[in-house]
């Protein structure tokens, strides 16, 4: 399967993401306005933040208890839907009105607000793009849905160096469907992601740095009665000489207001704490 790679400049890039998504659910955005410095700096100052000493992350621990979570998740906090097994990563989870070692909040909030208006300008796109016996069910433009949504979180991810004596089975991110919209994916700082195509094969997306891989999820399939599919996908454990090598991604998931009605069953605040507690984070 290939993921279809999307010039952002082109005039006819709103109907190649619609196309995509729905044939693949997935597209790899290249030609976009986010800079492959900013990346670099986000990955080396938040690299420093992983490398501290545990009783130092934990001054900024999430809470189960909160609706929406922003702070610092430990290993072993999260595992994929239907999976017993944890993954392998600790992550943080970055929103403006959310704690943030301080001197990150600068940096962090900059690319946060840069990948919120590209996800706003793609789901503009889906809008324009999408067959109107699709949108006229929608109970607002998708665009709308998510404008200045206090909900859209940034996830800084940190994948360790694997130990050889880790849980059988257990992989950096194993199969799963994202719980938002869309999700925009700037490319990691090395190779594993993987996504599943309708006949259940794997596939690697390649994504060179500097471009944008952006996925559809859950909330996007059914705000569209599945006209959009979300994806399943996955991080694999690395090959044997680069087990020694942490990986960090940083996606953007996009999300509705709260009170923003997804379909006759959810409203977006429903459909995600019925979800977030499937993953054991609530």
């Amino acid at each position: 399967m290939d993921v279809l790679k999307i010039d952002y400049t082109s005039p006819t890039a709103g109907e190649e993401l619609a196309k995509s998504f729905r044939e693949t659910g997935f597209a790899i955005i290249t030609n976009h306005p986010l800079s492959k410095d900013t990346m670099k700096e986000v990955y080396a100052r938040w690299g420093d933040f992983f490398a501290l000493k545990e009783e130092a992350k934990n001054n900024f621990l999430f809470s189960r208890k909160d609706d929406v979570q922003a702070g610092f998740f430990p290993m072993n906090t999260e595992n994929a839907k239907g999976q017993s097994i944890p993954d392998l990563k600790e992550f943080y989870h970055y929103y403006p009105w959310g704690k943030t070692p301080e001197d990150l909040k600068t940096l962090t909030n900059s690319l946060y607000s840069q990948l919120s208006n590209l996800g706003h300008t793609l789901l503009q796109w889906l809008d324009e793009s999408t067959p109107k016996e699709i949108t006229q069910q929608f109970s607002m433009p998708l665009a709308d849905m998510v404008k200045d949504s206090e909900n859209t979180m940034l996830r800084i991810l940190h994948y360790p160096p694997i130990d050889k004596d880790i849980t059988p089975g257990a992989i950096r991110a194993a199969a799963h469907a994202d719980i938002n919209f869309i999700t925009l994916l700037p490319a990691a700082t090395e190779s594993g992601l993987q996504t599943q195509d309708v006949n259940g094969d794997w596939h690697d997306v390649s994504c060179n740095f500097g471009d944008i891989a952006i996925n559809a999820a859950d909330m996007l399939q059914e705000c569209t009665g599945g006209y959009y599919p979300s994806t399943i996908h996955r991080v694999l454990n690395p090959t044997p000489d680069k087990m020694t090598i942490s990986r960090y991604s940083t996606p953007l998931f996009v999300h509705a207001h709260s009170d923003v009605k997804l379909s006759d069953r959810y409203t977006m605040l429903e459909y995600l704490k019925e979800r977030l507690a499937e993953i054991g984070l609530y």
